[in-house]
């Protein structure tokens, strides 16, 4: 399972966590401008927004994760399985395979109402990668510097919803996770006041009261939950450094230890990496479960002009800093 989140200081940022029991062997890979995107059903694309994400390269074609474009839109895919529905092509339709959907959004879209409209005519089709990398079941937020939308294709259709707190995990469907956080309202930053009796002598005893209730277990709607209430009352100063050490700390509040997931024959689900993503400066940040220190990426270091893609493997081991 996973979590994206979105947050802003002086820039904006745009993230998620990967929670599986395996890896693709993923890497930060950057989509040149003139890399030639070819598509199972809707015509190629030749020249496009640069692009920067994590992605299985298969074939020398990217299958991204989570990825941002050079104009600051970002979108990720999370699993949903049970309720994703991908349809048969339909004619008179843009048909797009659930693995080229990023790729699609982001090579031509700068913002969210130029996705909203691409997505009018869109038809997310029943088609595998390959033989051996069948179709994920997936839902996916798209967000710019100032909003963010939920994306289901779901049995009654394409669903597109308007995502008020730039947070996604994963089952049920967007709509039911909003609902749910009518159950939260009561929570609070501040100490909880006695409206139990006027009665008793209720007082608090520890500090951090007000968020009693909050859900600490690792369900999807947990986690909506945890991850939303941290990320909107979240607070950091503004630098570079400020923004992106608080950006891995609301992603830390729903991370994934080993041993607590079981998945059976011996495998936990983890977290795999974090990413965190400027979405003004063109940078990708990552953390993995034995590497965490925060390794940075950026896009306009490499040529954008180029036709290839750029891949780096991931830093996983731990990097420790002696000071003696």
């Amino acid at each position: 399972m996973c979590t994206a989140v979105t947050y802003s200081t002086n820039d904006h940022y745009f993230g998620r966590n990967l929670d599986l029991e395996y890896s693709y062997k993923e890497t930060v890979t950057i989509t040149p401008r003139n890399y030639e995107f070819n598509f199972r059903m809707v015509e190629p694309i030749k020249n496009h927004y640069a692009i920067i994400g994590m992605a299985y390269v298969a074939n020398d074609y990217p299958l991204y994760y989570d990825a941002i474009n050079e104009k600051g839109l970002g979108m990720a895919g999370l699993n949903f399985p049970g309720n994703a529905d991908y349809k048969e092509i339909e004619e008179g339709k843009n048909n797009v395979a659930p693995f080229e959907f990023i790729p699609y959004i982001l090579s031509q879209c700068s913002n969210i109402e130029e996705a909203k409209k691409l997505l009018q005519n869109m038809n997310i089709a029943k088609i595998n990668f390959s033989e051996e990398l069948l179709a994920s079941p997936l839902h996916w937020i798209i967000a710019d510097k100032e909003k963010s939308i939920t994306v289901e294709s779901v049995k009654s259709g394409l669903k597109v919803y308007d995502n008020p707190v730039g947070v996604l995990t994963n089952n049920p469907t967007f709509d039911i996770h909003l609902f749910n956080l009518n159950n939260y309202m009561s929570l609070s930053t501040e100490q909880p006041e006695n409206n139990f009796s006027k009665d008793l002598n209720l007082e608090t005893y520890s500090r951090g009261m007000g968020g009693m209730g909050l859900p600490g277990d690792l369900s999807s709607a947990s986690r909506f939950v945890k991850a939303t209430f941290t990320k909107m009352n979240s607070k950091s100063g503004s630098s570079e450094s400020e923004s992106i050490s608080q950006f891995f700390h609301i992603l830390e509040s729903v991370y994934q230890q080993r041993g607590l997931v079981h998945m059976g024959k011996g495998q936990y689900e983890i977290t795999i990496y974090s990413s965190c993503c400027n979405m003004d400066k063109g940078i990708y940040y990552y953390l993995t479960y034995e590497n965490s220190q925060i390794t940075g990426i950026d896009m306009y270091k490499e040529n954008l002009d180029g036709n290839n893609l750029i891949s780096y493997d991931l830093i996983k081991g731990q990097q420790i800093f002696m000071q003696n």
